[in-house]
């Protein structure tokens, strides 16, 4: 059974969708999802945990500022550390992919005390997705869409043709394949075309300076690495076929994250999640409970 709320934390009201009771795992979705993206997770965890999916701010059902700064790193990460006191823990398992990991790691870095465990999915580390935007021309060129997503014109682009581009790239193959419905189609597009939604999440690329796009990559990675640590346990699970993110982000991830397992799924896309639920779910099951 799943429940709606809001959060009035951090200046914004986010929403977010709970299912059952226990101990807490918060899921966060990426780019161009919402809560839903969990929908198989918070039916599977939410038989023996409290499972909590939000809308990440400029998302769905939650409060889209509308400067661009308000997308800054520090306040996503505080969204998740407020959310949970809101929900009255103190400590907690995280679980993020895409977008929703690019908060994960920063959080873990920053409130390891908050963490039981960390489990991230197709989401790379930011050390180690800088090294590969500057030292590899295939991550590079993988991540073009990236500064198609910084320009003025980006939610033009994707909302045309009733959100073709976006449809295309999450939802084709799995309507084809049968892993997602016209109901999904409909939900996705819904959620897309909430007022604001689509700058919303727009918002974290243009928020974020990324590698050599800006040229400020070789400063980054010249910092001291103890600040890039997760000492967490963590699990990454990784479809490697993920055409946005290449598997070279999981060289050196031992280096910068100190009780570290990852999975990798052959077979699997950026999507791995609704991909295969199943075998996602039983790897975070595995992880957590062992």
């Amino acid at each position: 059974m799943f429940k709606h709320e809001y959060a009035d934390v951090n200046n914004i009201r986010l929403h977010y969708v709970t299912a059952g009771s226990g101990e807490l795992i918060i899921f966060l979705h990426g780019f161009p999802e919402f809560w839903y993206e969990w929908k198989n997770q918070l039916a599977e965890f939410g038989r023996d945990y409290q499972a909590v999916a939000p809308d990440m701010r400029g998302y769905n059902l939650s409060a889209k500022p509308a400067e661009v700064e308000q997308y800054r790193m520090k306040y996503l990460v505080e969204d998740i550390r407020a959310l949970a006191e809101h929900i009255g823990r103190k400590k907690f398992v995280l679980v993020a992919h895409d977008w929703g990991g690019g908060v994960a790691w920063p959080f873990a870095m920053r409130h390891p005390d908050y963490l039981d465990k960390l489990i991230i999915i197709n989401a790379p580390h930011p050390f180690t997705f800088v090294r590969e935007l500057r030292d590899n021309p295939a991550q590079r060129k993988a991540s073009q869409y990236i500064l198609v997503h910084r320009t003025p014109d980006a939610e033009e682009l994707l909302a045309r043709n009733n959100y073709a581009v976006l449809v295309n790239s999450l939802l084709e193959d799995g309507l084809k394949q049968g892993y997602f419905t016209e109901e999904d189609r409909k939900a996705y597009i819904e959620a897309w075309s909430q007022p604001g939604a689509l700058t919303g999440g727009l918002n974290y690329y243009r928020a974020a300076h990324l590698g050599p796009f800006t040229g400020e990559s070789d400063e980054f990675l010249s910092a001291d690495p103890s600040l890039f640590t997760v000492k967490v346990p963590t699990l990454v699970i990784w479809g490697e076929k993920d055409r946005y993110l290449l598997t070279g982000n999981l060289e050196g991830l031992e280096n910068y994250v100190s009780n570290l397992i990852i999975k990798r799924i052959p077979d699997g896309s950026h999507w791995v999640i609704h991909e295969k639920p199943a075998l996602v779910n039983s790897y975070i099951r595995e992880f957590i409970e062992g």
